[in-house]
């Protein structure tokens, strides 16, 4: 045995105590389906890394990530090339968290993933809402031919809960139909105060990191100009914790597009204020 000490290698303020901890964080290191610009499969390791560099403490909250009691349980493995097997795993694993009367925060990898825990928490969780953030629709039928990927995710995950259980907010790119399609279902949402729709609902949030203007997150596969501010966002998360939320991930950043680390060290912040809401 060596003396140490060591550096940690899960997310700062995480438990080591699985059976006691309320919240599982959990790695989806896939980016199979990216449309632009690869990378996402990296996030959650560097994730990891770059947490060491904020503090435990939430301003924002008045809380130590200590105190919220949650389980980083590492990465999953995925086989190269398998989409429909990698949602697979990821349906598994969810369902096994919630068996366990646990929240899961999945740690992204590209928002495909979302749909593989969407279907694991559906086992469980009656009358759920999708809150989304994004700058993209998300609502494509295929791209290229193709029906999984990243760029239809909400579409999928449509079908399964209806879009009259989607909300989506700080979208500004897309093709026509999806627009149509969000105007159809008015699935738009403006102000935090629009959240109160779902007042009876039980609420996964699901936040594409390319949500926040590229001149704050450039490190994400498509950037779009136009997005929010990390404070415009975080109105919203203050105003989810008057709701019941059962489940969040955080996904799309592609740490080594962006060489400052920035990116990275905002997604640890906002994982910090998230694991606040769950």
């Amino acid at each position: 045995m060596l003396s140490g000490p060591f550096l940690e290698k899960n997310f700062i303020g995480s438990t080591d105590d699985f059976d006691n901890s309320r919240i599982v964080m959990l790695g989806m290191p896939f980016d199979g389906t990216c449309t632009n610009r690869p990378g996402a499969r990296f996030a959650p390791q560097q994730i990891r890394v770059e947490s060491v560099g904020i503090e435990e403490y939430s301003a924002y909250f008045n809380t130590n990530l200590s105190d919220i009691m949650f389980y980083d349980a590492g990465e999953l493995e995925f086989p190269f090339g398998d989409t429909k097997k990698t949602l697979e795993i990821i349906e598994k694993n969810t369902d096994e968290i919630y068996l366990q009367n646990k929240k899961i925060l999945g740690i992204g990898g590209e928002h495909l993933v979302t749909l593989g825990t969407i279907k694991g928490v559906l086992k469980h969780i009656n009358n759920l809402a999708i809150v989304h953030f994004d700058a993209h629709t998300d609502l494509r039928e295929q791209y290229l031919g193709v029906e999984l990927t990243h760029s239809g995710v909400m579409l999928q995950i449509a079908k399964l809960v209806g879009f009259e259980n989607i909300m989506q907010i700080g979208i500004r790119s897309g093709e026509k139909q999806e627009f149509e399609l969000m105007q159809k279902y008015s699935t738009r949402a403006y102000v935090p105060s629009e959240l109160s729709r779902f007042k009876d609902k039980n609420i996964f949030v699901t936040i594409d990191l390319d949500v926040i203007d590229p001149s704050l997150m450039s490190g994400t596969g498509t950037p779009e100009a136009g997005g929010l501010t990390y404070t415009e966002l975080m109105r919203w998360i203050l105003e989810l914790k008057n709701y019941k939320i059962i489940g969040a991930d955080i996904v799309e950043l592609a740490p080594d597009l962006d060489i400052t680390k920035v990116s990275t060290a905002t997604a640890c912040k906002l994982i910090r204020e998230v694991l606040n809401i769950l």
